[in-house]
């Protein structure tokens, strides 16, 4: 018996340095059997040697005074006050396309001519009304003769000037509508004085700004009100976003928002403009619009932007950003279960503000989290797992 019990230890020695020899994982020093083999069980579990505690700082959750701040995905939009949409004044062939999408243009610019047989018979409207004009002036001028000769009476004279008044205003009128239809003034005057009627009506800008629509090529039949160019002034620009409609009672007019637009690198601050009074059925959502310069026209329509709201101090439970780590798309912290021992936590958290993330779901006042080294941590456990 003694022969044999000596055989079994000799053995088991054997057996021990061969999985050391092989590479089997041995416990870490300090570290008990126990807590060796919950990790073993547990991938969320770390368990590391007391030289190493040193590198984590461990900190209990608390409640904190913190500005919640909202983060929410919004969007570059011309501004509608400063948004012009230009037509032809008379229905016509379009003969000719003077501007692009994209081009700066001055107030008063020529977009586009237009043919049409309503310009030509309203400059003929124009030539009758001047004619009759001149007829009247000249009927006053006699009459004004006749009555200093003592051969008309005053009645007469005062008919006379009445008539006058009226062609005139006519004739003003035919004037304004030639404008509206698209002939410049000046080519009114030629009218006026030679009789040659003007070839097309003109589409013009009506304020300077860049074109950023159009609806309209060469050849095609244009109505009146048709919108064939946009034109808009990008000094300014609208930052609109949606609020989810639970956050909505904490915005309002006024609010401070950070705005972060990654297309152009760069953070712009504003104040809330507009908060909408309806919620939309489909997203259950509350526009939000802010307003901020563009001096440089850097920020362009369309591009998309990042709001952040800052709303009042509230005291919330938070941990700090540099303890969050991201596992499998989702925030989780490393919550301290017992010496030297941390185990992956999931965990629902806010947006950052100040340095802290606020906790909405996973954790409790007290709780121990690694607030320094949890990235560090975090390979330690996968190092593990792959072993």
């Amino acid at each position: 018996m003694l022969a044999a019990m000596l055989g079994l230890s000799i053995a088991g020695c054997g057996q021990d340095k061969a999985a050391t020899a092989n590479g089997a994982p041995q416990a870490a020093s300090g570290a008990s059997s126990a807590q060796q083999a919950a990790a073993a069980d547990d991938p969320m579990l770390v368990v590391v040697k007391p030289e190493m505690a040193s590198q984590f700082k461990v900190a209990p959750v608390a409640q904190v005074k913190l500005a919640i701040t909202q983060e929410i995905s919004g969007r570059i939009e011309a501004n509608e006050r400063e948004v012009a949409r230009i037509g032809a004044g008379v229905t016509g062939r379009v003969t000719q396309v003077l501007a692009e999408v994209g081009d700066r243009v001055k107030a008063g610019q020529v977009l586009a001519h237009v043919a049409s047989p309503e310009l030509s018979t309203a400059q003929l409207t124009y030539l009758r009304a001047h004619a009759t004009a001149q007829q009247a002036e000249r009927a006053a001028e006699r009459a004004r003769q006749l009555i200093q000769a003592d051969v008309i009476g005053s009645a007469e004279l005062q008919r006379r000037e009445s008539e006058l008044s009226v062609a005139r205003a006519e004739l003003r009128a035919a004037g304004d509508q030639l404008v509206l239809l698209g002939i410049p003034r000046d080519a009114i005057a030629k009218l006026k004085d030679s009789g040659s009627l003007y070839p097309h009506a003109l589409v013009v800008a009506s304020h300077s700004g860049v074109i950023i629509d159009r609806k309209v090529s060469q050849g095609q039949v244009a109505q009146p009100g048709d919108p064939l160019f946009t034109v808009a002034d990008l000094s300014d620009v609208w930052v609109v976003g949606a609020l989810p409609e639970r956050d909505a009672a904490s915005a309002h007019t006024g609010q401070t928002v950070e705005i972060n637009v990654p297309a152009i690198g760069q953070s712009l601050s504003g104040k809330v403009v507009r908060v909408g009074d309806t919620v939309s059925p489909e997203t259950r959502t509350v526009p939000i619009r802010t307003q901020v310069a563009n001096p440089g026209q850097a920020l362009k329509p369309q591009m998309l932007a990042t709001m952040k709201l800052a709303g009042a101090a509230v005291d919330t439970l938070a941990v700090p950003t540099l303890a969050v780590v991201r596992d499998s798309d989702r925030d989780h912290v490393y919550v301290q279960t017992a010496p030297n021992t941390f185990r992956l936590t999931p965990v629902a958290l806010g947006a950052a503000s100040e340095g802290q993330r606020p906790v909405s779901r996973g954790l409790n006042a007290g709780d121990k989290v690694v607030i320094e080294g949890a990235f560090h941590l975090n390979n330690e456990r996968k190092r593990a797992e792959l072993e």
